[in-house]
């Protein structure tokens, strides 16, 4: 099965992958990936907050902190693949995010200074029965410009 961020960001500047093998049935993993959100997880809670530190010193912050509900659901194709996109600034402290009120909003070529980031999802079949989550982030950088500031 192709790859569903290949049709996001097939060209892409950075990215990150893992995987883990679940017990559990593909719609209950998927299901649980779509309702997380960081203040979900202690760890990456400190690590948004820590992000933040900046902003809030310099009276820039946010009303709310980063979280997942600030992405746009790209594609999802049932229990098998989810992607979500953002559009934005990552260096500034507010993110400089960009509005991407549809999946076609997020595949138009841009010439600004910004990133492009896909966050996917996909589950595969693992060892003994298991199911394996994979979640891979890919970063495309539109201009030089905004890849040697990220």
């Amino acid at each position: 099965m192709m790859n569903l961020l290949d049709e996001f960001i097939p060209r892409f500047d950075f990215s990150e992958r893992h995987s883990v093998d679940i017990s559990a049935p593909a719609s209950r993993i998927m299901n649980a990936v779509a309702a997380w959100r960081n203040q979900d997880d202690p760890l990456v809670r400190a690590a948004i907050c820590l992000r933040e530190m900046p902003a809030r010193l310099l009276g820039h912050a946010r009303q709310r902190h980063l979280d997942l509900t600030d992405f746009t659901v790209l594609e999802r194709r049932g229990d098998a693949a989810l992607v979500y996109g953002l559009i934005g600034a990552f260096w500034r402290t507010d993110y400089g995010l960009c509005d991407i009120p549809t999946t076609g909003a997020f595949l138009i070529p841009r010439q600004d200074d910004v990133c492009k980031l896909a966050l996917g999802f996909s589950i595969q079949r693992g060892p003994h029965g298991t199911q394996r989550l994979v979640t891979e982030t890919r970063v495309f950088c539109v201009t030089d410009r905004a890849r040697r500031r990220f």
